[in-house]
């Protein structure tokens, strides 16, 4: 998929990453120590995944032997420092005897095998099927996924693979991975062959004609019987196979990577990039924020790298990402794991989506910003803060009964996209000069200013949800926030009141859902979907003075309801 030469070249790419174990965690399980809130335990996860194709016909460079040696290098980097993973093979090389022989040589109490699911030419004509590629692997998303195929043809395509796998390994992969897969597909994976975890491409805008948008951002979730983007709020509407989001995105910069062009930047812990998982400085970043800054129920990321990228590319960034891992998992501050030990740890762990959170309280070096990401089976919200103001960036809503067109119908276009349903959108609604989103404002002194404030402070007040306290400058006092699984609730606490409120402005000429704004609703419409945006406690206006919405508090307190999103 990611585009070899473009990526080269500096133009976005993704790459894929996932799982890992280590032998010392298959041993001494009891001894890992997890940080604690009360007698709740919360798990830094990490999965080492390399998935492996056969050929790379984007760039002559890189031949068949490459890509092999490429995974020879990464084996042998990981058993140095005792680290496990995850293997994906694309069926080509699933078919390769070279494949067969080093991966066969592995370990299985610290490897796992399993399947990377782009279709190349052999198993389309394998399943009966006309190859429609340029070349013998095409990453369009009408060729080279399930989705550009009908449902029963990829059954075959299914049945092929799983044949070939058994007959080599003699069991059936438990794990899946993919950039996308569509619902059918994932569901006759887990009816048919009893699979326990997959994983899809983090939320990304464009990056090489994929856009995956407004999901569940990080961890995993239950998909919809009908939407495999779309977590769905109710066990008897899921597939019981939780997807783990890839990649290791960087939770502040990502977001607005590329704004302004028709696709994204990427910037994740995958180790090709030089501003990413090639950098030290930020890997000791992202992964310190990762082990010591709060994370609700538990925190997940995923490291390695496909093999089409090259070991010259990315010898680097293992270089720096492996003995740092080892040495995190000997501290006792990560489990590291296969795809399928996650994946069976949160079908005991979770009947449902959980709620989790990604929360950084200190930046970069010379950077002011921190957020949290806040994810549940209802909504996912982000909160900026940028220059000592708060910024709501994105608040997208969920509802398993929005069906994705590519679960029973065919691909047509050569790209793909998936998404939920927007009520802010800082990336799709901004414009390089003006950035969208929900912004805390106050009139003091009959003049309204953005309310600024100090350090945001994250604690969990139980299962489930998270506190946090913004001490203010501005005015005396703080902004208080508690998000849980169904609601946001939001007071600004002082002695002396003030009038204050949220307001949405976005770029001119934003596409925005909303149909009618009421003083307790906004009815929305989006993909065919009509929703709501609710207040339990506090209303909306329309200000006129060029903003889209005004959200006002009732007796200080704003209180939304995400939980029922029906108009």
């Amino acid at each position: 998929m990611r585009k070899i030469i473009s990526r080269q070249s500096g133009i976005s790419i993704f790459t894929c990453l996932i799982c890992l174990c280590t032998l010392s965690a298959f041993h001494n399980p009891p001894h890992y120590r997890t940080p604690h809130f009360g007698d709740e335990p919360t798990p830094r996860i990490v999965n080492i995944v390399n998935f492996i194709r056969l050929l790379e016909p984007r760039d002559p460079v890189i031949t068949e032997d490459v890509l092999y040696q490429t995974v020879v290098k990464q084996i042998e980097i990981m058993k140095k420092y005792n680290l496990g993973g995850t293997f994906l093979l694309q069926y080509d090389a699933l078919i390769d005897p070279r494949y067969q022989k080093l991966l066969k040589a592995l370990p299985r109490e610290s490897f796992e095998i399993g399947a990377w699911w782009e279709i190349p030419q052999p198993q389309v004509e394998k399943a009966g099927l006309k190859w429609r590629g340029r070349y013998p692997w095409d990453w369009r998303a009408n060729i080279g996924f399930s989705t550009g195929y009908t449902p029963k043809e990829r059954e075959k395509l299914i049945d092929v693979y799983m044949d070939a796998f058994k007959g080599i390994f003699g069991y059936y992969p438990k794990s899946v991975g993919s950039w996308f897969i569509d619902s059918y597909s994932l569901n006759y994976m887990y009816q048919k062959y009893h699979i326990v975890a997959s994983s899809n491409c983090k939320d990304q805008y464009g990056t090489d004609g994929y856009t995956l948008w407004g999901g569940y951002w990080n961890q995993a979730y239950y998909p919809s019987k009908v939407n495999s983007y779309m977590p769905a709020q109710h066990e008897a509407n899921q597939i019981p196979v939780p997807i783990f989001r890839m990649l290791g995105s960087d939770p502040i910069r990502q977001y607005d990577n590329g704004l302004g062009t028709a696709r994204q930047g990427v910037v994740t812990l995958e180790p090709v990039y030089k501003f990413g998982g090639g950098d030290s400085t930020w890997v000791n970043w992202f992964l310190k924020s990762f082990t010591e800054d709060q994370a609700l129920g538990f925190n997940y990321t995923q490291a390695g790298q496909e093999n089409s990228f090259t070991w010259d590319a990315m010898a680097k960034g293992f270089e720096i990402q492996m003995p740092l891992i080892a040495s995190l998992r000997d501290q006792h501050k990560i489990r590291v794991e296969t795809m399928e030990q996650s994946g069976r740890w949160f079908r005991k762990t979770y009947k449902v989506t959980p709620a989790t959170s990604f929360t950084v309280s200190k930046d970069i070096d010379g950077s002011d910003l921190k957020t949290v990401w806040f994810n549940s089976r209802f909504y996912r919200i982000n909160m900026l803060w940028e220059h000592g103001n708060l910024r709501i960036r994105d608040l997208h809503l969920f509802n398993e009964n929005l069906p994705s067109v590519y679960t029973t119908q065919v691909a047509t276009s050569n790209e793909c996209v998936l998404l939920t349903l927007p009520v802010v959108d800082g990336y799709i609604w901004s414009k390089p000069d003006y950035l969208a989103g929900l912004r805390l404002k106050a009139l003091i002194d009959n003049k309204e200013v953005l309310i600024a404030g100090g350090n945001p402070v994250y604690t969990h007040t139980g299962p489930g949800s998270i506190h946090i306290s913004w001490p203010l400058t501005s005015v005396q006092g703080s902004f208080e926030v508690d998000l849980d699984e169904k609601q946001v609730k939001m007071s600004l606490i002082s002695a002396k009141p003030c009038s204050w409120y949220f307001d949405l402005n976005t770029a001119i000429g934003a596409k925005l859902p909303f149909e009618n704004i009421g003083s307790k609703a906004i009815d929305c419409r989006f993909e065919g979907m009509q929703y709501a945006l609710k207040t339990i406690d506090g209303s909306f206006t329309v200000p006129g003075d060029g903003s889209i919405f005004r959200l006002k508090p009732q007796a200080n307190t704003i209180i939304l309801n995400l939980s029922d999103i029906t108009k």
